[in-house]
């Protein structure tokens, strides 16, 4: 049977040879391809990582080993074995694999995938459609493969790197199951290099430094491809004799890579991580998560709006100031822009974590804006209204002593009603509250 790694579009997908030999020479692949794609584990006992998923009575697992596959989305970071995944499953079942990449493919190579799946199917022969990148399909194309799921012409395996239920069609989503990926830990990344210098695909295992290793393993956060390319790209540069140190894997792999994406589900994750830290009072986590945004690219303006927005939400009242900050920070970023905005951006998200926090604001406006739904809103009184509408005298706080009039100003069905309930963080936002519904004669508790 042919190899997992053909250069076809179309592969039969088999099992392991038993051979003991590394993957991709094993079934015939070229030298000049990449060393993540000869280390590619091709059944369960190789693979590594993901144990959350495979587990004795996973259901992953049990389809895998009797051979009987589903349909299914693999969701989960680069670098953590959702195309190894698909190719087990499909070696495990003895179907034809069928792959494609959603950035290059378009409806006519889902159609042509979807007709060979039917000539192969009167010939007794499942097919499984490996979909990579699934959610850069749009709408029309994603339900292009809907009938073809529906009736088991094909077995899909979506991957993507975003959230699936954010991308993938709704109807797609129901036909699948979803099946999230984690990072790979540095002890699983650090199995796939060792097992990668022992077979001997870098060289004399003799010249590799552990230490290297180990900082491959450690500053990929996960990303096995992205370690065993380095790996193999460190070989190079060392040339035949030369040694592999923690100084050429990190020419490599230039730095730690940063796991971030404008437009990924860390995008958001990274920024709730921020208003979490931020609103925790840590100015530390919340340094670390703005370094985390500004090292990835994210856009300015996208944090400091998160800045403002929390300003109000969970502190508020507590330090009014902090809202002045946040405005005045948006507003250095607007003029000045990076790199040199992240000084204020970074002022900002520490004046932010270690200010007073109260929700009290927030509480507020939800309470009100809730009674208004469940009771409509009801006319004010008719001395509040505009002036050539007005019924009635309108009591002049400002000739009042201490400028406040017992006058009713919440219409008469409303009469009572308290909203704002400042807490301990409002100490003096409370008690002057307190001292105006005392003048008003409105200190007895809310109806």
């Amino acid at each position: 049977m042919d190899s997992l790694f053909d250069p076809e579009p179309t592969v039969r997908a088999g099992v392991p040879d038993g051979t003991g030999n590394a993957p991709g020479r094993a079934g015939g692949a070229p030298p000049h391809v990449p060393l993540s794609t000869r280390m590619r584990p091709r059944d369960l006992g190789e693979y590594v990582g993901q144990r959350n998923l495979l587990g004795e009575r996973s259901a992953l697992r049990r389809a895998i080993e009797t051979g009987q596959p589903h349909s299914m989305i693999l969701h989960g970071p680069p670098g953590t074995g959702k195309t190894t995944l698909a190719r087990i499953v499909a070696g495990a079942s003895g179907a034809a694999f069928e792959e494609e990449s959603a950035v290059q493919a378009g409806r006519a190579e889902v159609r042509a995938v979807i007709e060979r799946a039917r000539e192969r199917r009167r010939m007794g022969t499942a097919t499984i459609f490996f979909l990579d990148e699934i959610h850069r399909f749009n709408k029309a194309q994603q339900d292009a493969l809907l009938p073809a799921v529906e009736e088991g012409l094909v077995t899909l395996i979506g991957a993507t790197t975003e959230n699936p239920y954010f991308e993938v069609n709704s109807a797609l989503l129901s036909r699948t199951r979803v099946y999230e990926l984690e990072a790979l830990s540095p002890d699983d990344v650090r199995r796939l290099l060792d097992r990668a210098v022992e077979r001997g695909e870098v060289g004399d295992p003799a010249r590799v430094d552990p230490e290297a290793l180990g900082y491959a393993a450690e500053w990929t956060q996960g990303d096995a491809r992205a370690a065993l390319n380095g790996l193999e790209l460190a070989a190079t540069a060392a040339g035949t004799d030369g040694r592999i140190t923690v100084e050429r894997i990190a020419d490599a792999l230039q730095g730690r890579l940063i796991s971030y994406d404008r437009a990924a589900d860390n995008h958001y994750d990274t920024i709730s991580a921020w208003i979490k830290a931020t609103r925790g009072s840590d100015p530390d986590a919340s340094l670390y998560y703005l370094a985390v945004m500004l090292e990835g690219g994210e856009d300015p303006r996208f944090i400091v709006r998160r800045m403002v927005i929390l300003a109000s939400e969970d502190i508020g009242n507590a330090d009014p100031q902090a809202l002045v900050i946040a405005t005045a920070t948006a507003a250095a970023v607007d003029h000045v822009g990076l790199p040199e905005a992240e000084y204020a951006l970074a002022q900002c998200a520490i004046y932010l974590a270690l200010a007073p926090k109260s929700d009290a604001a927030k509480r507020a406006v939800k309470d009100a804006r809730a009674y208004v739904r469940h009771h409509g809103a009801q006319p004010p009184p008719g001395y509040l209204r505009s002036a050539n509408r007005a019924e009635g005298n309108y009591d002049y706080p400002h000739e009042r002593p201490g400028h406040v009039s017992p006058q009713e100003l919440l219409p008469a069905a409303v009469a009572g009603a308290r909203f704002y309930q400042p807490d301990d963080a409002e100490a003096v936002q409370r008690d002057r509250l307190q001292a105006i519904r005392r003048a008003r004669g409105r200190d007895r508790p809310a109806e």
